[in-house]
Formats: C-alpha cells, sequence, structure tokens
C-alpha cells in the first residue's frame, strides 16, 4: 500500500509551480466513473496491462481519469505522477491510489503544460486521452519535454478509422455534433499515430484493432503500440 499526495498549486520536484486546470465535466465524469469499470470487464484491462508491461522507473501518465491503469503498473515501476485535471476524476484517482502496486502521486494538470521539468520520466503513458486533449500537438510536444531522451511512449486510443467509408464518415458526422459535447471534448476522428510521429517519436510497435471487436461504433477504431523520444530528438 502506498500513499498518494496530491499537488495543486504547490512546489513539485521542487521547482515548477503546477498549474491548477479547474477542469469540470462532472455528468462525463459520473458516466465514465461507470463505464470505464464495465469497458475494463469487456476487455481494456487487457490493453491496459499489455501497454505497462516491461515499463521501470519513474513513468507520468496523462490524463489518468479514475485510475484505472494503476493496478496494472508492474513492480519495477519506482512511482507513476498521474496527471489528471478533471476534478471529479481526480479525486477518483486519488482514492485508488493507495491500493496500487506502485508509488502513485496524482496531480493536477494539463496535457499541455504538464507539471514536471524537463528529461524527468523514463516513460509517459497515454491510455483513451489524446482524443480529448484540446491541442495534440502540444501535448505530444510536451510529453518529448519530459521525457529522457530515449525514453518510452506507450499508448493506447481510439482513432480515425484508417481507410475511407462509412466509418469515417459517420466519425466526421459525430466529431462535428455532439460527440465531444457529450464527452468531455472527445474526437473521433483524430490521426493520432501522425501526430504521434510528427511530434518527433520513432514508432516501434503499433497495433490497430477495433474494440469491441464486432462494433461498428464512431470510437471503435483502436490503436495501442510503443514509441520512443529519440537522443537526438529537437527540444521545440
Amino acid at each position: 500500500m502506498h500513499r498518494c499526495r496530491t499537488i495543486a498549486g504547490e512546489q513539485f520536484d521542487g521547482d515548477l509551480e503546477v498549474a491548477v486546470a479547474e477542469v469540470s465535466h462532472p455528468v462525463f465524469a459520473r458516466v465514465y466513473e461507470r463505464l470505464s469499470v464495465a469497458m475494463d470487464r469487456a476487455g481494456t484491462a487487457a490493453y491496459r496491462r499489455d501497454l505497462v508491461a516491461g515499463l521501470s522507473g519513474r513513468v507520468v501518465e496523462v490524463g489518468a481519469g479514475n485510475g484505472r491503469m494503476f493496478p496494472h503498473y508492474p513492480p519495477s515501476v519506482t512511482e507513476v505522477v498521474a496527471v489528471e485535471p478533471e476534478r471529479r476524476l481526480r479525486a477518483a484517482a486519488e482514492r485508488a491510489a493507495p491500493g496500487a502496486p506502485v508509488p502513485v502521486t496524482v496531480v493536477d494538470g494539463l496535457a499541455e503544460r504538464l507539471p514536471a521539468g524537463d528529461d524527468e520520466f523514463d516513460a509517459a503513458v497515454v491510455a483513451l486521452v489524446l482524443c480529448t486533449v484540446r491541442d495534440q500537438a502540444s501535448a505530444l510536444a510536451e510529453v518529448g519535454r519530459v521525457l529522457r531522451p530515449g525514453g518510452q511512449l506507450r499508448f493506447f486510443e481510439h482513432v480515425a478509422a484508417e481507410k475511407p467509408g462509412g466509418l469515417h464518415r459517420a466519425q466526421r458526422l459525430v466529431d462535428a455534433t455532439l460527440w465531444p459535447k457529450l464527452f468531455a471534448g472527445c474526437h473521433t476522428n483524430r490521426d493520432t499515430v501522425a501526430a504521434i510521429t510528427t511530434a518527433g517519436f520513432v514508432i516501434e510497435e503499433l497495433n490497430r484493432f477495433r474494440f469491441p471487436a464486432t462494433s461498428n461504433s464512431p470510437s471503435s477504431p483502436c490503436v495501442h503500440g510503443r514509441a520512443i523520444w529519440p537522443a537526438t530528438a529537437d527540444r521545440r
């Protein structure tokens, strides 16, 4: 069992102020707390476990939600800094943190302005997060900034359909209408793989699949993989 400390508006790692995000989506947060449990039972728990397998050292989890990733971190991880801007979900993550098998620190902050210094982490984890951030390029640049050279990005995201067709058209339609409003800014039609490579990461493992496997939901196309922040990456 490990204690969780919440940092909001205080000094973090000695010299960096945490931006208090003040993000609140109370209706979505209540729904997501229940939905995430059901999704894990339906199979996402296995994807979460595979996502963090083999990680070690210090890890930043961007958009930790209600902490469903926490039980899956291997003992080789020395600390997880879990960043979550939504107040209700962050509170749920705080409650989940003491039961994690590794030390977890839950902090308030935005993906576009991570509460950490340069080169602090050995790995970064994003799970069903890059669909909701306001600016993917800025968020991924921040991940690169806080990773040490050679650090890993592990990602599990739903993305744009790979081929043109009815599903791709449906994604564009829902993104332009109610979907982002109902799901706290989520967009189904983002080419997240391209965004990761454009940010300077080198993708070393990539799996594409549908979840659920037989679904034609706009959010069903998914990717799961691993990328490296190269030692020669440009610090922008």
